[in-house]
């Protein structure tokens, strides 16, 4: 049975002189409850990591991640397709703190290493890449930053720890949205952060000086979600391969961006490295207007049109990943689509699908 949802700020000691030496395992709210507990606990062992903690966002988990390790002074080294809010906080905040951020090609692998400088504190990987799909060979690049000096941090929200071990392939800390699949509802948002034996003080600590904490019932959301996560990620595994197949067989589809497809930039990586696929994946579309796509995403009746994924209902957005990198240019000429596969019959969806081709083709 699940940890029930414990509440409150005020820890009641016995005796004075236990509160002034702290003589208790929960000692206040943001220091810890047995739901905060109960997830960080199950997370840690899913992980293979020595230590999580928990953070109200996903984005709070990357700046958590970040700033648990950084300093005035510091350089850091993020993949150049990586989630674009991720970018926004290194050029934001990290740059108002004196930390130097730059980006490299998503498919550099070992040639990494000429990238890294004696003030690279962090190599940030996201893997596959966010809007684009390309698998970095982690395990090599994780490998050069360790020998650099450089701690190894990755956003693992497309596999979890179920499809990539994280820490097993090198990382020294990985993030996680529970928002997407560890929820998997889309009615909380959730973050997770992990860490090896090195790394998990300075993170704990940094935990602490921020106390910014989710709340109970998100947290218990989240421990009962990950009962059933396995599940759902093997029926997303599926459904996303039935939709990527018939998608790449359509007219309209120049390309399907789907890691496990042979194609697929880092294809052979994610043999190697993954135990499976998720449900999400991009697509880009043969040339058309602006018009024709919106003729076609307008009228679907099944795919909602939203941010975030990994729920129960499909989604789908338009992408524009070369407004988002700096390092390198995605190569595209049609327009870039991401799917979200979620618990609908497939046969639906593909029906919803033809009917907003059909609208496409009829726009011109």
């Amino acid at each position: 049975m699940n940890t029930p949802i414990y509440r409150g700020s005020t820890v009641l000691f016995p005796t004075m002189d236990d509160l002034l030496n702290r003589r208790a395992k929960y000692t206040y709210g943001t220091r810890g409850t047995p739901t905060t507990e109960a997830l960080e606990t199950a997370w840690t062992e899913l992980s293979g990591a020595a230590g999580t903690v928990l953070s109200p966002s996903g984005l709070g988990a990357i700046s958590l991640a970040l700033l648990s390790v950084v300093e005035a002074g510091d350089h850091v080294l993020v993949t150049d397709n990586v989630y674009w809010p991720t970018r926004a906080f290194c050029g934001g905040m990290l740059a108002k703190l004196g930390v130097e951020t730059s980006y490299f090609d998503p498919m550099i692998g070992a040639s990494v290493s000429e990238l890294i400088r004696p003030n690279t504190k962090v190599l940030f990987l996201e893997s596959p890449g966010s809007l684009t799909f390309e698998v970095q060979d982690v395990p090599a690049m994780a490998a050069i930053a360790e020998e650099k000096g450089a701690v190894t941090i990755i956003d693992n929200t497309w596999a979890t720890p179920l499809l990539f071990p994280p820490h097993a392939r090198g990382a020294d800390i990985a993030i996680e949205a529970g928002t997407k699949y560890l929820s998997g509802s889309s009615d909380l948002l959730m973050g997770l952060v992990s860490a090896n034996a090195e790394y998990f003080p300075r993170l704990r600590e940094t935990y602490d000086l921020f106390s910014n904490c989710p709340g109970p019932e998100d947290v218990f959301l989240c421990l009962r979600g990950m009962r059933s996560m396995s599940l759902r990620l093997r029926e997303a595994e599926s459904q996303g391969l039935a939709m990527a197949h018939w998608l790449a067989a359509r007219p309209e589809v120049r390309r399907v961006l789907h890691p496990a497809l042979p194609e697929n930039p880092g294809h052979e990586i994610w043999k190697r490295d993954f135990a499976g696929a998720s449900g999400l994946f991009g697509v880009e579309l043969q040339p058309v207007s602006r018009e024709a796509l919106a003729a076609m995403l307008d009228g679907l009746r099944l795919f909602g049109m939203g941010f975030s994924w990994a729920g129960f209902e499909s989604l789908v957005i338009p992408c524009e990943p070369n407004k988002l990198r700096t390092a390198t240019t995605f190569a595209h000429e049609g327009p870039i689509l991401r799917f979200s596969i979620g618990l609908e019959d497939v046969a639906d969806l593909q029906e919803d699908l033809d009917a907003g081709f059909a609208r496409l083709r009829a726009a011109g």
